[in-house]
C-alpha cells in the first residue's frame, strides 16, 4: 500500500489530479495522472478552497485509462462531509501574545455548534495547547510542561 501526495503545493505536472469530487458523503471519484495508483493506496489531496488543508482518501478501486497515457480514475473513501466549509480564524497566545492565523474544515450541515470543536482540533494539530479557554503557542506550552 503506497501513499501518493497530490497536494497543490507540489505542482508536479507529471503527478497531478484532474478532478476530485464527492459522489456521496465519504465516497469520492478522483481522476489524475501519474503515480501508478492501485487499490488500497492512500491519496493525499488538497481541500478545494484551502491554502494548506488536505485529506487522506483510501482507494477502493482504480481504472487505468489507455488514452491519455498515465491517466486513471479511482473511487476512494475518506472523511464524511455533507457540506464542507473552510473557515479562517485567529487565536492569540495568552502568554506571549503570538497570533495564529489558521484555517480549518468543518461540516457546515452540523451548524454553528460544530465550529469551535473543529477549530480546537485544528489548533492542537498545529502544536498549540488549549486549557480552559486559554491558548498557548508551542513555545509557551513547552515552557509550562
Amino acid at each position: 500500500m503506497a501513499e501518493h501526495d497530490f497536494r497543490y503545493t507540489l505542482l508536479n505536472p507529471a503527478h497531478t489530479l484532474t478532478e476530485c469530487r464527492a459522489l456521496v458523503p465519504g465516497r469520492y471519484q478522483v481522476t489524475g495522472n501519474g503515480g501508478n495508483v492501485r487499490s488500497g493506496d492512500t491519496l493525499i489531496v488538497t481541500l478545494k478552497g484551502s491554502r494548506d488543508l488536505f485529506q487522506r482518501l483510501t482507494v477502493e478501486k482504480v481504472r487505468h485509462l489507455i488514452n491519455p497515457p498515465g491517466q486513471w480514475t479511482a473511487v476512494a473513501s475518506g472523511p464524511v462531509f455533507r457540506e464542507l466549509a473552510i473557515l479562517n480564524w485567529q487565536v492569540d497566545c495568552d502568554s506571549c501574545g503570538k497570533r495564529l492565523d489558521f484555517e480549518f474544515a468543518v461540516d457546515a450541515a452540523k451548524g454553528e455548534s460544530a465550529r469551535a470543536p473543529a477549530a480546537e482540533a485544528r489548533i492542537a494539530e498545529l502544536g498549540w495547547r488549549s486549557d480552559a479557554g486559554r491558548h498557548l503557542c508551542p513555545a509557551c506550552g513547552d515552557a509550562r510542561s
